[in-house]
């Protein structure tokens, strides 16, 4: 901050005679260096605060604009100790250069523990830390161009190659650390890794800068970062738990599971919860992404919706699913009578380690009728325009989630259209967003509300409750039936489920036709590529 550098300036001597410069090829490195830092920095931040607000659109750009803010500020601030008394002591300035790296990167650690505490007792999350450090980080590029370049008509040039420098280092950050780093280490070695980076490009700068460093003050904070690097582990302990669980967290909550990867971070709770008995319920990215359940009697994740398809269509042989999750709509897909081939198409390889650890639904991963790929799904769309299916499924996340419009526009919805085979239907979650309800009514001429899901096509639409009822007497997972007729109780459950094909265009009924729903959304905006849906809009009270 401008207050630091004062104080930095007023405890150093006066105006001294010019220095040698930086050699050049040094001031490239050490310049690609902080670059680096300072943007493998922002990808940290951005996986912290995204969980937290749960992936809302509005993370990203918020967070960009401190960040960009702080660097600016600090590259404006710094400008005060480079036209003082130092202007030409460069050495100093080296040192003082990496004083600025050490405690920017100091910072930068302690953002995940300080927003992980906050998140517990505030409403809003704390930004400063990120300008902070970002301010720090941001000032270390003109002290570099500084010492470096002298004012001569090779500055010009020199300049651009150091920003040049700068550019490189700044991408190779946040590529290495996004798309590769992110595959193997955890958030927590990754920022250790950084600060102990942070502290090795000051440790070159104090030794460039000679004795005129303040090896006291580098001493000190040399010693802070490797202090912090060694008490990451109690620092970094239940971060996301008290990210995703705010004032509701309490000591002794612990996620059962948590993978990361570059797709993000899925964590896995397994508790009594709400149900009285341990339930495991899997939130990707910081929001709820279901439960490991395929049982429909005992069902915690509404899981008759996917139940229902066999209603709705008579014998899809082959099936497309659009996300995977915890796998439990896919098992309930994988086994529905008369399959031949579920194609399933999710982006995050994460889902299928957890997968693996569960035993509803670990058959899925060696069910020969099953195929995963690992793929965005609308560029598998796009890529494989031969493909045909009877059913498209997704069980889409919150509408107001970013990057949903992808899944939920009309350009998306077209593109499925071209894959259904005649007959084919769309059965998608809406979240309940009248929106997404609209636009998917918009496309298609045929439609049917299952609850919040929506299933559309060209073919007319309806529930047959008795060949729903055929399909759940035979449906069979992993040899258990999913309904055992010889239990009273069960037979009892079934019924009750399929109580739902009676409540067509009732109040509060959970069908509704295709007239009420266009009746219903007269004049509701659609959601297109353009104008990105329901991801800018409040997110709503989902309790």
């Amino acid at each position: 901050s401008g207050a630091d550098a004062s104080i930095a300036i007023a405890d150093l001597s006066s105006e001294v005679e010019p220095e040698a410069l930086l050699p050049f090829p040094a001031a490239m490195f050490l310049a690609a260096a902080t670059g680096f830092i300072a943007l493998a920095w922002e990808i940290v931040w951005y996986r912290l605060y995204s969980f937290a607000t749960a992936g809302r659109a509005t993370a990203f750009p918020l967070l960009l604009g401190i960040y960009l803010l702080g660097i600016a500020y600090g590259s404006l601030r710094v400008r005060d100790v480079c036209t003082g008394p130092l202007k030409h002591a460069r050495r100093r300035l080296l040192g003082f250069c990496a004083e600025v790296i050490v405690a920017g990167s100091v910072t930068g650690f302690l953002v995940a523990p300080a927003l992980a505490a906050a998140s517990v007792h505030l409403r809003l999350l704390p930004m400063l830390p990120v300008f902070i450090s970002a301010c720090l980080l941001g000032a270390a590029f003109p002290l570099l161009a500084h010492v470096a370049i002298h004012a001569d008509r090779n500055a010009g040039r020199n300049v651009s190659l150091l920003y040049l420098s700068n550019i490189l280092g700044c991408t190779a950050g946040s590529f290495l650390v996004g798309f590769i780093l992110f595959d193997y280490l955890s958030t927590r070695a990754v920022s250790a890794l950084l600060l102990i980076l942070g502290l090795l490009v000051a440790v070159v700068l104090a030794r460039l800068s000679g004795p005129s460093a303040r090896k006291s003050i580098l001493l000190s904070g040399g010693a802070l970062a490797l202090l912090l690097a060694i008490a990451s582990g109690p620092l970094f302990s239940h971060v996301y738990e008290r990210l995703l669980y705010n004032a509701d967290y309490h000591a002794g909550t612990r996620f059962s599971e948590i993978v990361e990867n570059r797709s993000g971070v899925i964590a896995v709770d397994t508790s009594n919860g709400e149900f009285g008995y341990p339930v495991s319920t899997v939130y990707g990215g910081g929001a709820y992404d279901g439960r490991f359940n395929t049982d429909l009697v005992h069902d915690t994740n509404m899981l008759f919706r996917m139940y229902a398809l066999a209603g709705i269509q008579p014998s899809p042989r082959n099936v497309l699913m659009i996300g995977l999750s915890s796998g439990s709509w896919a098992q309930v897909a994988a086994n529905l009578p008369g399959l031949d081939n579920l194609t399933i198409v999710e982006i995050n390889p994460g889902y299928l380690q957890l997968i693996r650890n569960h035993s509803e639904v670990r058959s899925l991963l060696t069910n020969p009728r099953v195929h995963i790929v690992i793929d965005d799904g609308r560029r598998w769309l796009i890529a494989h325009p031969e493909r045909r299916f009877d059913s498209v499924v997704m069980n889409t996340t919150f509408h107001w989630r970013a990057n949903n419009t992808n899944l939920l526009s009309v350009e998306f919805l077209r593109l499925v259209r071209q894959h259904l085979s005649p007959g084919g239907l769309l059965y998608y979650n809406t979240t309940w967003s009248s929106r997404v309800m609209a636009t998917g009514i918009s496309v298609y001429p045929s439609a049917l509300r299952v609850s919040n899901f929506l299933a559309v096509g060209d073919s007319p639409l309806h529930m047959d409750k008795e060949r729903w009822r055929a399909a759940l007497s035979a449906w069979r997972i992993d040899g258990k039936p999913v309904i055992d007729l010889s239990d009273p109780s069960q037979r009892k459950a079934l019924d009750q489920v399929l109580q739902l094909a009676d409540q067509l265009d009732v109040p509060n009924g959970g069908l509704e036709s295709r007239v009420s729903l266009s009746r219903r959304l007269a004049g509701v905006r659609l959601i297109t590529d353009d104008n990105m849906g329901t991801e800018w809009e409040p997110k709503p009270d989902l309790n």
